[in-house]
Parts: C-alpha cells; sequence; structure tokens
C-alpha cells in the first residue's frame, strides 16, 4: 500500500480532496449531528428564552458550527491554502441555509393550504421529504459553489525565443 501527500508551500500536508460519495457521507453525518445538537440545545433554550429566539440564536450558531465542519471535513482539501472556512463560505452557507428554510416552510404552507388539517404524520412527511431535497441542494451548492476547487492554471508552455537574423540583401542595378 502506498501513501501519498501533497505539501503546501509552507511544507505542511496538505489535506488530500474528498471525493463525492465520501463528501456526501460525511455532509449527511455532520450535518444530522448538528442538527441532532441543534434539537437538543433547542429543547434547553426554549424554556428560557422564547421559542422564536431560542429558534434564531440555536438556527445561527448551528449553521456556523456545520460550515466549520463542512469546511474542515465534509470538503476538506478542495481550496489552496486550506480548508478552514472564512468569511465568504460562512456566508454562502448561511444563504444556503437561509434558502433551505425558504423552501421546508414553503412546502409546510403550500400542505396547509391543500389539506385544512393535515395529520402529524402527514406533516412530518412533507416536512422531511422537503429537508431531504433541500439537504441535497444544499450539498451540491456547498460542493460546487462554497468549497469549490479552485481552478488549477494551466503550465506556461515556454516558447524559445525568436531571433531575427538580418538577411543580407543585395541590389542588381
Amino acid at each position: 500500500m502506498t501513501l501519498t501527500a501533497s505539501y503546501t508551500s509552507s511544507g505542511t500536508a496538505a489535506p488530500e480532496p474528498v471525493g463525492p460519495v465520501m463528501a456526501f457521507v460525511r455532509f449527511v453525518v455532520c450535518g444530522g449531528g448538528v442538527g441532532l445538537l441543534s434539537s437538543g440545545a433547542l429543547l434547553l433554550a426554549a424554556g428560557r428564552l422564547p421559542l422564536a429566539v431560542a429558534n434564531a440564536v440555536v438556527a445561527v450558531v448551528s449553521t456556523v458550527v456545520a460550515t466549520e465542519l463542512h469546511g474542515r471535513f465534509t470538503f476538506r482539501g478542495s481550496r489552496p491554502g486550506g480548508s478552514r472556512p472564512g468569511r465568504r463560505e460562512h456566508l454562502q452557507s448561511a444563504l444556503t441555509a437561509a434558502v433551505g428554510y425558504l423552501f421546508t416552510t414553503g412546502a409546510l404552507l403550500a400542505l396547509h393550504a391543500l389539506v385544512p388539517a393535515p395529520s402529524a404524520l402527514l406533516a412530518q412527511a412533507v416536512y422531511l421529504l422537503a429537508s431531504a431535497l433541500a439537504g441535497v441542494a444544499r450539498f451540491a451548492a456547498l460542493r460546487f459553489v462554497v468549497f469549490a476547487s479552485a481552478p488549477v492554471p494551466e503550465p506556461a508552455v515556454a516558447v524559445p525565443p525568436v531571433r531575427l537574423v538580418r538577411a543580407s540583401v543585395m541590389a542588381v542595378a
């Protein structure tokens, strides 16, 4: 078995890029883990804060934590110079989370418009389906936009200098 590693200009080992299947598995594990912790945090905070405030705080904190995990672990090695997400990645990730929130909220509003009194099971099924679709879309946005690999510049082709030689010209009169 051969192990290979690439190194940055500072001499430290650069993380190897993660393939799409492994990235998706890591996305589900990290996102699901943060989601479970967030639901517990929401239950703990709801008694101390109004529910809307507690939900907003948990949503912001969980999005920041998930973005850090996705940058360092899920999509590790996809960007030059390390894989710690910066402000741009956090902002773009927050926008994907907001779009997912709007999508799941829209799905539940549509359900209630179509079925005036849906059962809890139907509402949960619609929410979970919308969440799954939003999650797949969010994975794609994070992989191909937020944490997209920087294009590798093509190596410059060395062109030998052209030497102009002055030719003798004879004029015959």
